[in-house]
């Protein structure tokens, strides 16, 4: 989705040029990183410090999130808990800084030859994932740089770190180039003259790594820097550790593409035998394989009514490049890259599609909204399933165009992709999106987006459930722009930075109106509510943003938690041209727990009402209700925060009685969120 509101919202300029500072090639990364620290610092680099393995989910203590979000094969180790030489930053919260894009706002710089950061494991592992940063180039384009890994104090393997696919500027659709100047005409709230480089930001990527045996639970891996590294720092945020299975084997009545001229070494395109054997397949009534193997795809591979699977997404790896392509595509493309798509809805759609247990490393490295350069895409409904895949660096990890109906996408993981993790646009309905793992998307990490149509097309009765969505680093963990009666339960979210939250409902980007029921249940929130740079102003870890039109269906919030919130747990705002034309009305909060508000539990700023019961709070900021209505100021606010029972803190005996107007309070950092007795 585009990230620029449409409007202002009683708008004041922002001061950031100063934390966007000298953020390329230099050691310091800016005055937000944080100071540095010898604490647990060794006496001798051989001799690391006794750490024990400090397992978190979201950079928390999982006992604070359990049931919610994915269950994933690997462990999360944060490098900031980890035994170091390093440097720790943070922990930070503002935008275009390492510390605020890092998981759990806080990582590891490395600096030095030698300098490392040295894990425990927690349980046996024979392959990791490493979230790390390096610097850009001063011209743009990226760097590589190397970086060991040592196992029990031997090196092990030697990783290439790059910085190809990251380091982002300026507004959107932004751009590769360091020296890019604001978009003409568009408001931004920076003074001129604009600090270069403009809004750096998306500066992370990752890597997996076999390690070509298996590492013993106590035992050490270590990231460390070597020598004549070319990058002037290295950060590590967070690995995860994992044991991964063998190989699995073709399955009975299957084709291997490998049997139609499918190069498993990558050197040459196997799509055209990866269609030969899906044309062959279909006739006979057979799945297709793809044996382990690196098989080069730089464009769409067309699925319908085929099973397509792969030996494991460790094992079997759809690699590509995005090329330009030598005319426009009917679908307004201008490149090419991998991806396995369903026939357009136009064209008649897929059904009875089944893509699983493969990964595509894509290449794309700027965000062009014609392209369609995502994983997975097209219309796949009919009862497909999408599942068990790895979808690294696509524009969109999967993108479903409707109208289409009935797909189930499961186990899989979305990460580094430059635009959304997922969304289901245009008349998508009884999709069901669950046990997926989504980490640093450059828009909505999961998105339903219910656009507005000649035909009356409607997003309806979809369901987002047990998503781990963490740090995108534009917008929301998960959003919801108009639609009919879906759902977005038992999700963990954690970590947005800008121009969104961790939940979000919103009649934005030309969406239809909320109908019926929108449930968010059972839904946990990790340091929400960050700070919208447009507006200068501090959003609720949920937000409902009466935009185009009222919000008026019904919206349900209940049985889920709110933890660490930047600013407010809760938000319902309106655009300030249209602040007295529409509203937020037919909310419900039920049993609510929030732990941590750097301001108030509830921010209205628009008219409307909601109920509110059985909500506790506590290490609130500021007064518990912030109610300015629609700033008319004639007595009563234009927002009726209605009271139930049970509603424990200091709801009513404080300054946040219902009629309390602060326009931007203090914040005042909550500690941090502990077992509720």
């Amino acid at each position: 989705m585009s990230p620029v509101s449409q409007f202002l919202f009683r708008c004041r300029p922002v001061l950031i040029g100063a934390v966007v500072g000298a953020l390329l090639a230099v050691p310091g990364l800016s005055a937000a990183a944080g100071p540095a620290t010898t604490a647990g610092r060794p006496s001798h680099p051989n001799q690391p410090p006794q750490v024990a393995p400090v397992v978190t989910r979201a950079g928390l203590d999982p006992a604070l999130v359990q049931g919610r979000g994915a269950t994933v094969p690997f462990v999360e180790q944060e490098a900031e808990n980890a035994a170091t030489t390093g440097e720790k930053i943070g922990p930070g919260r503002e935008a275009y800084t390492l510390p605020a894009e890092a998981s759990g706002r806080t990582a590891v710089r490395l600096t030095q030859a030698g300098q490392y950061v040295e894990f425990t494991l927690s349980k046996p592992a024979n392959a990791l994932t490493l979230r790390y940063s390096i610097p850009d180039t001063a011209s743009g384009g990226g760097l590589r740089s190397p970086l060991d890994v040592l196992v029990n104090g031997k090196r092990a393997k030697t990783m290439t770190l790059t910085s190809e696919y990251s380091w982002l500027y300026g507004m959107y659709p932004f751009s590769n180039d360091p020296n890019v100047d604001p978009n003409p005409g568009w408001w931004k709230p920076e003074p001129d003259p604009v600090t270069k480089p403009f809004r750096p930001n998306h500066f992370y990527d990752e890597q997996r790594l076999l390690l070509g045996k298996t590492v013993k639970a106590g035992q050490k891996i270590r990231f460390q820097l070597p020598a004549g590294a070319p990058a002037a720092w290295t950060v590590l945020d967070v690995a995860d550790f994992e044991l991964v299975a063998a190989p699995l084997r073709q399955p009975r009545r299957s084709l291997s593409v490998q049997l139609f001229g499918a190069d498993p070494t990558g050197r040459r395109d196997a799509a055209p035998a990866i269609d030969r054997t899906i044309a062959v397949a279909k006739k006979l009534g057979l799945a297709v394989f793809i044996p382990p193997g690196t098989y080069q795809v730089n464009r769409h591979i067309v699925v319908d009514k085929v099973t397509v699977t792969g030996a494991g997404n460790w094992w079997t790896i759809i690699k590509g490049k995005v090329l330009p392509l030598a005319q426009p595509a009917p679908d307004k493309s201008v490149h090419g890259a991998p991806g396995f798509y369903g026939k357009y809805a136009a064209d008649g759609g897929s059904t009875k599609v089944h893509l699983s247990d493969f990964a595509i490393e894509s290449d794309v490295r700027e965000r062009i909204d014609t392209d369609q350069v995502n994983g997975i895409g097209g219309a796949l409904g009919g009862g497909s399933v999408i599942q068990n895949l790895y979808l690294h660096r696509t524009k969109v990890g999967i993108w479903l165009d409707g109208p289409m109906s009935g797909a189930l996408i499961r186990n899989n993981v979305i990460t580094d992709a430059v635009a959304d993790g997922m969304n289901l646009h245009l008349g998508v309905s009884h999709v069901r999106a669950t046990n997926n793992f989504v980490r640093n998307t450059g828009d909505d990490g999961l998105a339903m987006w219910s656009e507005a149509n000649a035909d009356g097309l409607v997003n309806h009765d979809n369901v987002y459930d047990h998503n781990t969505v963490q740090t995108p680093t534009l917008a929301n963990n998960i959003a919801i722009y108009g639609g009919r009666d879906n759902a977005v339960t038992d999700n963990l979210v954690a970590d947005p930075l800008r121009e969104g939250s961790t939940l979000h409902a919103g009649s934005r980007f030309n969406s239809t109106p909320f109908e019926g029921t929108l449930s968010f249940a059972r839904n946990t929130t990790v340091r929400g509510g960050p700070r919208d740079l447009n507006w200068d102003l501090g959003l609720g870890a949920i937000w409902l943003y009466a935009l185009q039109s009222d919000l008026a269906g019904r919206i349900e919030v209940t049985d889920s938690s709110f933890l660490d919130s930047t600013y407010n747990a809760f938000m319902f705002v309106v655009d300030w041209p249209v602040k007295d034309e529409h509203t937020v009305t037919n909310v419900a909060f039920l049993n609510i727990k929030v732990d941590g508000t750097g301001t108030n539990v509830l921010n209205a700023r628009v008219g409307g009402w909601a109920t509110f019961e059985n909500v506790d709070a506590r290490n609130v900021g500021a007064p518990f209700v912030n109610n300015c209505g629609t700033f008319h100021f004639t007595g009563t606010p234009e927002f009726d925060v209605r009271l139930g029972a049970g509603n424990d803190g200091n709801w009513t005996t404080d300054a946040g009685a219902p009629g309390h107007c602060e326009d931007r309070p203090a914040v005042v950092p909550p500690p941090p969120p502990t077992p509720w007795n």
